[in-house]
């Protein structure tokens, strides 16, 4: 019999097994999960709303019988919206609203169909418009490897609580590289999924032109790969069509990738940024592994990845949004959104936004549609029948920043830019990319890797991904707080 204080150690898959092998009650999990999140949230603050009695109720409950059944999870408090609960995006405005959500999303109601019990919400930056989770409406998350430090974002309360133990596995979204940078800041699996995979709605159907999507933060492979499966599909009215898998990605951990070629990105995109110490050892890590596991590596990207004109195209869709974000909750709210209610950088985002005519808009969404054309002519594809299968970047250029390092909305876009050079380009392409635990600075924080697929292609992400961690033990590691 597993005791409670043994339950936090594992998986989600592990988590799962455990109750339908009749070894204990989904109630038992629920309880442990609450009482962990009790122990740790005050110091990190990654879970800003508790659902405990609801979960608790929920777990004594007629659970579905899905593949996680009983096992405690958590939602990012942003896009992904779960009925009678609060749902603030980061924002104070809402918070102040105390505005309840009537709805769950497509999203939500697949985890709830695979049986997970949902104990509460996670901190976001506001609308999710930068990579560290430090809102003016609910304070920072603390990193839980080093707490002077950020978690990433911005689904980094959730990253915080699965690195910390609270809960096995958390919903992430990623617009911009929001999965893997915190997966990246906390030792974590994070991988972005192929445009279209996870269905967005039932009120929207793509977001910032298809960048967005939703997927999870996990601490293994394998519950990465059966979420993915458990959430994954299309619904009726899906703006985007994504080549179906050959398999349920759960059947691709532990199958052989064979020799893959791979090209390697290891330095940054943009000429007057310096090159990171932590980020030099890390791929440089990463190569030698994957060639002591017989992948063929050379020194090759995607010509386009760095053409300068991409951050301009990227920032217009993302200010188009947010100014309608604005507009769209005052309708909701009864009031106009004003330059009080929202922080400095977003107000200056949604000013941005309102600028631009329709037609300017249009030509940042088919300047990005033409560069994605030539992105793609560097994978291996039905037309391209020599390119590569693999590139391996890094995801940020450095360790996780200090808290507080990207408060200034003027000096703080810069730092962004010159950190976050390598996610981005892949919410536009649409394609798949996952971020894995491969390094940790001397003073022990973790330093991500990122390996992205062609389009479609999560099954290679998933047997690469296995593999590698076969090889790198990185749950061996635990975090300097954890319950």
């Amino acid at each position: 019999m597993t005791s409670t204080s043994d339950f936090a150690q594992l998986d989600a898959t592990a988590q799962a097994e455990l109750v339908q092998s009749g070894t204990v009650r989904p109630l038992d999990l629920v309880d442990a999960a609450i009482a962990g999140i009790e122990a740790i949230n005050p110091i990190l603050n990654a879970v800003i709303h508790e659902r405990f009695e609801k979960a608790r109720a929920e777990a004594k409950g007629a659970l579905p019988e899905g593949p996680f059944r009983g096992v405690p999870f958590l939602l990012k408090d942003l896009e992904t919206r779960s009925s009678g609960d609060p749902h603030h995006a980061g924002t104070s405005f809402l918070k102040n609203a105390g505005y309840i959500s009537d709805r769950d999303d497509y999203v939500t109601s697949r985890l709830r169909a695979a049986g997970v019990v949902i104990v509460g919400r996670t901190n976001t930056p506001e609308f999710g418009t930068t990579i560290t989770t430090e809102p003016e409406s609910y304070g920072a998350t603390l990193n839980p490897w080093n707490t002077d430090y950020s978690t990433g974002g911005s689904s980094g309360g959730s990253a915080a609580a699965v690195a910390s133990f609270m809960v096995p596995a958390a919903h992430a979204s990623d617009g911009g590289g929001s999965i893997r940078i915190p997966a990246s800041a906390c030792g974590l699996v994070g991988l972005k999924p192929t445009r279209g995979r996870v269905p967005l709605g039932p009120a929207i159907s793509e977001s910032w032109a298809g960048s967005t999507t939703n997927g999870v933060v996990t601490r293994t492979v394998r519950d990465t790969a059966a979420l993915l499966d458990a959430i994954s599909g299309p619904m009726p009215g899906d703006s985007y069509a994504t080549p179906p898998l050959p398999r349920p990605l759960a059947e691709e951990v532990g199958r052989v990738p064979g020799s893959l070629r791979i090209g390697i990105l290891d330095h940054p995109l943009l000429p007057y940024v310096e090159t990171s110490s932590e980020m030099t050892s890390a791929v440089h890590f990463a190569v030698s592994l994957l060639e002591q596991l017989g992948h063929k590596i050379e020194d090759s990207h995607p010509e386009a990845m760095g053409d300068p004109e991409f951050t301009n195209a990227f920032t217009t869709v993302i200010a188009a949004h947010i100014a309608h974000n604005l507009d769209d909750w005052g309708r909701v709210l009864g009031r106009e959104i004003t330059e009080v209610d929202v922080e400095e950088r977003n107000w200056m985002f949604a000013t941005i936004g309102r600028s631009f005519t329709a037609p300017q808009y249009l030509d940042a969404i088919f300047w990005q549609q033409e560069w994605s054309r030539r992105m793609a002519t560097w994978w291996t594809n039905d037309f391209n029948l020599n390119g590569f299968d693999i590139l391996c970047t890094p995801v940020l250029n450095g360790s996780p920043p200090k808290i507080g390092w990207l408060s200034d909305p003027i000096e703080g876009l810069g730092r962004v830019t010159s950190s976050m050079q390598y996610t981005a380009q892949f919410n536009v392409t649409g394609q798949p990319a996952i971020s894995l635990p491969l390094w940790w600075t001397e003073n022990g924080l973790p330093v991500g890797i990122q390996f992205v697929a062609s389009f479609g292609r999560e099954d290679l992400l998933i047997r690469l991904a296995s593999e590698i961690e076969a090889a790198c033990n990185w749950n061996e590691r635990v975090p300097e707080i954890h319950a």
